[in-house]
């Protein structure tokens, strides 16, 4: 129904009358963790605090009733804060009114974008960023947040630079003038924090760690000695924005704005269906970038900064007991009340205490056992997550993105160029075949097994690997087994017809059997068939080889001393 794809939140909007409670309890849980998130990821991109506040409240909203996820909470996220940041704080300052324009039209575009995708369907691109590629970008990320945050640990007064080694000479630059008492504020927090995660691992960590500092601060009077106050947050309402829409400004973020919208893509779906094999919830690829490309329009204009699906946020939303998306809606309007109450208490929270926090985030982000694994398993992973991890810190962060998901893609698309090509043979005693060279070979007829589709690239891998066996057996006949051919386009019915061609040309009959429906329908209609021959075509393994064979050379099969078939029997029968 045409309705529903364009309201999907129609399918579950009768639900709430039965679901509302235990939704409404998942909302107030939502809002106590993104709270913290929110100026912490605000901090991370450069934006102020308010900013990553306002963004886990319209993002979620949109997302929640235009996406697919049951579960998935949208928001502020560490790795595009973090893209944000580096894109951004080369062209204006941070948390000048100049960056934030330029922030909310790179949100825009992202958003533009990954709406589009959404309605043309490119939802299977969220396909080709693989695992090895989140693992180095997040890895990467980690670090550099890290090292970002070193400076509010440690009280140091300058700004920080757009890359990861400038920032690394900053830090040591300026480490003798490290101040004690932010120090021990965030050693603080750090250490309640670490203790919460072990300890008391369902517990608010962040807030309850942020809380401790200040009241550290605060009774102590450290505030009055320099450390560093967030402020107090400005209004719980999200104000009206509007990007810059200068040309030169649309121009310099065409490619960050690429970047974002792939990797918070990345993010939403992957989590949507992280938490869809626990919630047993099919999962709507398309519709997900719909909502995340809304989502990220929307905010652009309501002051939020681009956003993604959260794990952290939408795992608690599940945990909870979520069951519909109205959850996300509730976790909003409880942070809208949590706000007007508390908002002002902002005002006494130290930046090393959110330092502190921001580094357990970055911690976080780094999975040691897939890394471990990654390695283990395939040096191929291994070597796209580590050329990942090293664009990630020493390039351009938006497009260590783009290095990554096209050496995915490059892998893929060579792995599928290079299909199995192999020599076939039955077991002594059984119709199974296999690609033993050690058992017997008839003089001949050969058997040759395809595994994978025949197009363009793969052509001249699969040509030269068949006269390579064939230089081997030297058979006179070829069966084709075609079970593991799927596809074929124009260039691989064109070398398909050559190859017969050729053989021809050397007395050596090429036959084909278990030719998938959809490859034969276009060898039909492009005319190979005709010059394959009808006769040449079999449907079944079976008869292929029982004719084939009863049509050799019946002299020498008198001759061989192997049994390679059932029907060598035949044959040599026929000559005593």
């Amino acid at each position: 129904m045409w309705l529903v794809k364009v309201f999907p939140f129609i399918t579950w909007i009768h639900e709430v009358k039965n679901t509302w409670r235990v939704d409404l309890f998942a909302g107030l849980t939502g809002a106590f963790v993104v709270l913290p998130q929110g100026v912490a990821f605000a901090m991370i991109a450069g934006v102020p605090p308010e900013y990553g506040i306002y963004t886990a409240m319209v993002p979620v909203v949109i997302a929640a009733l235009f996406g697919s996820s049951r579960h998935l909470i949208s928001g502020p996220t560490t790795a595009i804060s973090l893209v944000i940041f580096s894109t951004i704080s080369v062209i204006a300052e941070p948390s000048s009114k100049e960056y934030i324009g330029l922030v909310m039209l790179l949100t825009l575009m992202s958003g533009i974008m990954q709406l589009g995708m959404g309605l043309v369907r490119l939802g299977g691109l969220a396909d080709f960023i693989s695992h090895s590629v989140v693992i180095g970008f997040t890895t990467g990320a980690a670090i550099l947040i890290g090292v970002s945050q070193l400076k509010h640990v440690l009280g140091l007064r300058y700004q920080n630079a757009a890359n990861f080694i400038d920032n690394l000479k900053l830090l040591f630059e300026n480490i003798g003038s490290y101040h004690i008492y932010s120090i021990s504020v965030a050693a603080v927090t750090l250490a309640a924090l670490v203790l919460l995660i072990k300890f008391k691992p369902k517990w608010p960590d962040m807030l309850i760690g942020m809380i401790v500092g200040s009241l550290l601060n605060y009774g102590l009077g450290w505030h009055k000695q320099g450390v560093k106050l967030l402020g107090a947050l400005p209004s719980a309402i999200p104000p009206l924005s509007m990007p810059d829409f200068s040309f030169h400004s649309i121009h310099a973020l065409v490619s960050p704005a690429m970047a974002i919208s792939m990797l918070g893509i990345m993010e939403a779906v992957s989590i949507a269906r992280a938490v869809a094999l626990k919630s047993g919830q099919k999962i709507d690829v398309n519709q997900e970038f719909i909502g995340q490309g809304l989502s990220n329009i929307f905010g652009a204009f309501l002051s939020s900064y681009a956003s993604s699906g959260s794990f952290t946020r939408s795992g608690v939303n599940y945990s909870a007991g979520a069951k519909t998306p109205f959850a996300a809606i509730c976790a909003v309007l409880w942070l809208i009340v949590i706000l007007l109450f508390i908002g002002s208490l902002a005002a006494y929270l130290p930046i090393p205490a959110m330092a502190a926090v921001i580094l357990v985030v970055a911690y976080k982000l780094i999975n040691f056992r897939h890394i471990v694994e990654t390695v283990r398993l395939s040096m191929q992973d291994a070597a796209v997550m580590f050329i990942t991890f090293l664009s990630t810190l020493f390039v351009e962060l938006e497009f260590a993105i783009f290095v990554g998901t096209i050496l995915s893609i490059g892998l893929y698309l060579n792995k599928t160029a290079r299909p199995r090509v192999l020599p076939h043979v039955p077991n002594p005693g059984s119709r199974q075949f296999v690609s033993d060279p050690h058992l017997p070979q008839c003089q001949q007829f050969g058997i040759i097994r395809i595994d994978g589709d025949l197009y363009f690239a793969a052509m001249n891998h699969v040509e030269s690997s068949i006269d390579s066996i064939h230089a081997i057996q030297t058979q006179g006949k070829i069966l084709i087994l075609c079970r593991g051919i799927n596809m074929i386009d124009l260039m691989g019915v064109e070398s398909l017809i050559n190859m017969v061609n050729k053989y021809r040309g050397k007395d050596v009959e090429m036959f084909f059997c278990k030719i998938q429906e959809e490859v034969m329908m276009k060898m039909h209609k492009s005319g190979a068939i005709n010059v394959i021959g009808l006769a040449n075509v079999f449907e079944s393994e079976e008869g292929a080889i029982a004719q084939i064979v009863s049509n050799l050379d019946k002299d020498v099969c008198n001759k061989c001393p192997q049994r390679v078939y059932w029907e060598c029997d035949a044959n040599k029968k026929y000559n005593k």
